[in-house]
């Protein structure tokens, strides 16, 4: 029986060191750590990709230990996913510190889940309460003339350059790109602020990656031409283990791109293997797929139909 360490921390700004204080005699000992650094509670425990890891690695009768339950759950929802994961595999969670330090919360039987659920509500709440103050701070400093956030790339003078070369002269955004040295994200939100491009980008706000644009003539002339499309980690956590071996390469040869929420796979292949990928996911757009799996069907398929129309 094994201890096996977790730790998370939300954004890119916090660090692990209080976790690592509570863990230190664990770690010391040469219990192994996995990590979900800058990754929101809102993703599912058995979504993050260190937890996932944990999870491959444990063997029955070993013990899941965190500082403090937040690390692990957040929500009732959560919490109620869990468990049964870990009681099905014979694993047990303990709190290192605190009034939980002595319970199993992975222990399968009434009281525990009782207390759990409790406790799994008190730190939802705790959770949207943060959001709500910081919401809260955000328009209060906005009243009082702040600016926030990160200041433009482009002024608006080259903005105007860039609205006047895409409607006249029809340079394509990559170019675009590489001449302002931005992303093409980046360009194609100039254009759409500025009403020149006739469809917007069908994922905006999902992630700051370089995504394929449409294809140029040359690809749009290949019967299958080849595509670099982010594919959202709920997805390709699946695809990996799926039985089409032209799909499990491909996903499995990606490079994995973490972001303060997850992370995606950067995958390279041709627009049929995409094709072919989204539909051994296709389960996931039924209304009975759990949200979070809906979006992720949704985002694929997007890219994949806005990668595949001519520029």
């Amino acid at each position: 029986m094994t201890d096996r360490l977790y730790l998370r921390h939300s954004t890119d700004k916090q660090t692990d060191a209080r976790q690592k204080h509570a863990l230190a005699a664990l770690l010391a000992a040469g219990a192994p750590a996995y990590e979900d650094p800058a990754t929101s509670s809102r993703v599912l425990s058995l979504d993050r990709v260190g937890f996932r890891a944990l999870l491959d690695e444990a063997a029955v009768g070993d013990t899941i230990r965190i500082a403090d339950a937040a690390r692990l759950f957040r929500s009732v929802s959560d919490i109620i996913a869990l468990r049964p994961v870990l009681i099905r595999r014979g694993l047990h969670l303990r709190v290192e510190s605190g009034l939980l330090s002595g319970i199993d919360l992975a222990s399968d039987d009434p009281g525990t889940k009782m207390m759990v659920s409790v406790l799994a509500a008190v730190l939802e709440f705790q959770r949207d309460m943060i959001s709500e103050n910081t919401r809260e701070g955000v328009a209060a400093a906005r009243a009082g003339g702040k600016t926030l956030g990160r200041p433009a790339a482009l002024d608006e003078d080259q903005a105007a350059d860039i609205v006047s070369a895409y409607l006249t002269e029809g340079t394509a955004v990559k170019s675009l790109a590489r001449r302002h040295g931005v992303s093409p994200r980046t360009i194609r939100r100039i254009l759409d602020e500025a009403g020149a491009r006739e469809v917007p980008d069908l994922d905006e706000g999902q992630d700051d990656a370089p995504r394929s644009e449409g294809l140029d003539e040359d690809q749009a002339a290949s019967p299958d031409p080849t595509l670099a499309l982010d594919v959202p980690g709920l997805l390709a956590e699946q695809l990996r283990e799926v039985e089409d071996e032209a799909v499990r390469e491909a996903v499995a040869a990606g490079r994995e791109i973490r972001r303060g929420q997850g992370y995606s796979v950067r995958v390279t292949a041709p627009l049929t293997v995409h094709q072919a990928a989204l539909n051994l996911v296709s389960g996931l757009a039924s209304g009975g797929a759990a949200p979070a799996g809906r979006k992720a069907y949704r985002v694929y398929s997007e890219r994949i139909s806005s990668a595949s129309t001519p520029a």
